[in-house]
């Protein structure tokens, strides 16, 4: 799961998931505006959270690998999540994560198989 987290950060599909997701007033206005009706609102809500569960979805894998209630797992993913996704510099700073991520997977894959 490491690897393929670290992986999928250097993917066009992320990138341009990511673009859609830090950008929701964009995102609102560049698909025809806010809704007034219940149906197109909720429509308009779930398109743009697929992009940003699209961007985020093995990280949200290594929350499930890593266990849901260790705290530092927990604070380690949001502050990368966050960090990605604000900073103007978050797009080196997740390949560097990502570099790390693929590391850490190829080690403990060595670690099992030895």
């Amino acid at each position: 799961m490491f690897v393929a987290a670290g992986a999928y950060q250097w993917t066009r599909l992320q990138e341009v998931c990511l673009t859609q997701c830090q950008k929701p007033f964009e995102f609102v206005m560049g698909h025809g505006g806010f809704r007034r009706d219940a149906l197109g609102s909720l429509t308009l809500g779930l398109r743009h959270g697929a992009y940003c569960v699209g961007c985020c979805w093995p990280l949200m894998a290594l929350l499930f690998v890593g266990g849901v209630m260790n705290l530092l797992w927990v604070v380690l993913l949001t502050l990368f999540i966050s960090l990605h996704k604000i900073v103007p510099f978050g797009d080196l700073f997740a390949r560097l994560v990502a570099v790390g991520l693929v590391a850490e997977g190829v080690w403990l894959f060595s670690m099992g198989t030895s």
